[in-house]
């Protein structure tokens, strides 16, 4: 993830895409990265220069079925970079699902109850606290929302609502039950690249 460039891929199968491509590219821009990509993946090949990848919400049962038929879930569970995975990129990090027709990724030892806060018409928006994240709560967007229902000793619990936790870390991995593309609030996509040191290298520090 070194040199002078970096390249964010998000997962372009289903669901909101060209809002995380934005808010990526803003957060680069907002530092003065100009060098820097934000693509569309959609098979191996695409995923092979990225240095992080973005798994966005949609219907996490399509986006897990896209990922067998396109051939990408082996390349995302082996993938080196980071992972900013949110709603159901986050029931998609999960080690287990009560959903037989989700082929969980396994990256986060965690346990996730789909659509926990109800159907659609349910979705809301909350100010959260979230650990280590300056500069007062986060406003978020909840559609449809996950909740993790317990998670490992390895998994780091950013934020929780009474239902459960929507906000946790593990290493390179960043899972949200929210969509922080839809507020204009760039902290997490900020937090989710100094994780990995992106930011520091790109702009030519250590």
């Amino acid at each position: 993830m070194g040199g002078k460039s970096v390249t964010v891929g998000v997962l372009a199968l289903q669901g909101n895409v060209s809002e995380h491509i934005d808010a990526f590219a803003a957060a680069f821009r907002q530092r003065g990265s100009g060098e820097a990509s934000v693509i569309e993946v959609r098979s191996p090949a695409d995923l092979s220069g990225c240095a992080a990848l973005t798994i966005p919400g949609g219907e996490s049962t399509t986006i897990s079925r896209l990922i067998d038929r396109n051939g990408l879930y082996e390349p995302i569970r082996t993938f080196p970079g980071g992972i900013f995975a949110t709603c159901a990129g986050m029931v998609l990090m999960a080690t287990l699902v009560a959903d037989p027709r989700v082929h969980t990724l396994g990256l986060m030892d965690m346990t996730v109850d789909r659509n926990a806060f109800g159907r659609q018409k349910e979705s809301f928006e909350a100010d959260i606290t979230v650990a280590g994240l300056d500069g007062g709560p986060f406003h978020a967007i909840f559609i449809r929302a996950p909740v993790v229902t317990s998670a490992g000793t390895s998994v780091r619990v950013l934020s929780s609502l009474d239902q459960g936790i929507v906000a946790a870390e593990k290493g390179r991995y960043m899972a949200l039950a929210f969509h922080p593309e839809l507020g204009g609030d760039l902290r997490l996509h900020e937090r989710f690249l100094r994780n990995l040191g992106i930011s520091d290298r790109f702009m030519g520090r250590t």
